[in-house]
């Protein structure tokens, strides 16, 4: 008979014990769940709740239980049903009446809350230190050629000159923004809900403050009812986790088209790639498509949570057994990302000559002779009309833009003298391009520099 099952007259039946366990994937939480009863037996303790001796029996135990976990010395079975009955009838088996004293002014409704708690913040903080790994492969990867010019695209058109640094640094700072998520994510992870009981807290004298300050939280749940329903902190945590998803999923498309013949500006490392069963000569960048599938993935975990808690009443339902599912899942590929991506980046090779040879088409600069336009005093909307007029020329006479004479640039740009002709240079556009957050080659060193300086000391 289960340990809740002094009510029943028949045993579950076997399907409904197969349909209703969660050990299978809430074992992970051993360690957590082991900590957490050792900050409450040691508060029942100190509250005069049980005896001091039956305390240090338990944390004694639950220490021995961990051990045998960690070495796989330890029998899981769906008739126990999650991790907090395992623990407990293994203590209740080892230390009879006295280890039944563990449960005392608790349920499971909230010693759940505080296992995902406990679990969640640490897998937090493994992950921003995770991500600070991936952007400091990116930082690195972009000083190892910071002078490389490729052109920039909008609509997936060639658009203006950039430098591949400054593209690269891009995908640093939405990485900046994943990290600062899960590290405000981590206010909201870092409640203590034990002590709420199944719902209504509990009439024994617990000291909540004790349990809060022994595993470390910053704070105690105001609610009971609202602390064991509450899954608002793990939705979040799986929503930066989607985010950061798709981050990687365009920097995934990127790599994807830049390593195509028609880009051609990099070449992804054997290791990260496969072949085709059928054609020889083929070198998929397998890993950047499945980043792709895997986001996917990642979204529709979050969506399970979503949908998991929008019809829940007040207070605990077993639907939220559902919900770990769909966290590990996340919590699993996003790191199994962050594990691949950081060496890929690395062992890429950049092709600078084919990158610069695409940012030399003259129409890049189309924009840099209408600001120049500006500077003479004309109005923009003008300028922008005059050069479109230049390039329609272009065009019709089948000639590059920096092909032309001055005479014929002035028959659209009347304002046009021979320093109009030299500024169809990609190096000189990218130069010229020295404010703050511009793709110049000063700014971009500058923002180099701060990214080496800040991720040398992420606390900074």
């Amino acid at each position: 008979m289960a340990l809740w099952g002094g009510r029943f007259t028949a045993a579950t039946q076997d399907e409904v014990a197969k349909y209703s366990e969660s050990i299978s994937f809430d074992q992970r939480l051993y360690k957590y769940d082991i900590q957490g009863s050792k900050a409450h037996v040691a508060m029942l303790a100190a509250q005069g709740i049980i005896p001091e001796k039956s305390a240090k029996a338990i944390a004694a135990e639950l220490d021995n239980i961990c051990k045998r976990i960690d070495k796989g010395d330890f029998s899981f079975s769906i008739e126990m049903e999650d991790i907090h009955m395992h623990i407990e009838s293994a203590l209740i088996e080892k230390l009879g009446a006295e280890g039944a004293r563990v449960h005392s002014g608790r349920s499971r409704n909230d010693q759940i809350a505080l296992d995902l708690r406990l679990y969640l913040r640490d897998q937090a903080r493994e992950v921003i230190a995770m991500i600070r790994t991936f952007q400091k492969a990116l930082v690195d990867r972009a000083a190892a050629d910071k002078d490389a010019i490729m052109p920039g695209f909008t609509h997936l058109q060639h658009a203006q000159v950039v430098l591949f640094a400054h593209h690269l640094l891009a995908y640093v700072e939405m990485l900046d923004r994943d990290a600062a998520r899960l590290e405000d994510n981590l206010k909201r992870i870092n409640v203590m809900p034990l002590g709420s009981g199944a719902l209504a807290g509990s009439t024994l004298p617990l000291d909540r403050e004790f349990v809060r300050k022994k595993l470390d939280f910053a704070a105690v749940t105001r609610n009971s009812m609202d602390a064991v329903a509450d899954r608002d902190f793990a939705i979040e945590f799986v929503s930066d986790l989607a985010i950061f998803a798709m981050h990687v999923s365009r920097l995934s498309e990127d790599l994807i088209l830049w390593s195509s013949q028609e880009f051609d500006f990099i070449e992804l490392d054997d290791a990260f790639c496969t072949g085709s069963s059928l054609m020889p000569q083929k070198k998929n960048p397998d890993v950047c498509e499945l980043t792709r599938g895997k986001t996917a993935r990642v979204y529709g975990a979050l969506t399970a949570l979503l949908t998991l808690c929008k019809g829940l009443p007040l207070t605990y339902n077993r639907d939220l057994q559902e919900d770990k599912l769909a966290i590990f899942d996340a919590l699993d590929t996003a790191k199994a990302i962050l594990r691949v991506y950081p060496p890929m980046i690395s062992s890429m090779q950049i092709k600078r000559q084919n990158m610069k040879r695409a940012a030399s088409d003259p129409a890049l600069m189309a924009t840099d002779i209408a600001e120049k336009l500006v500077e003479l005093g004309v109005p923009f909307r003008s300028a922008h009309h005059r050069v479109g007029a230049f390039v329609k020329y272009c065009k019709e006479k089948g000639v590059a833009l920096n092909q032309v004479t001055l005479v014929e640039m002035q028959e659209t740009i009347p304002e046009a003298t021979e320093e109009f002709l030299r500024l169809f240079r990609p190096v000189q556009s990218v130069r010229k391009r020295a404010l703050k957050g511009g793709t110049g080659f000063a700014p971009v060193s500058r923002e180099l520099r701060f990214w080496q300086k800040r991720l040398a000391d992420p606390q900074r």
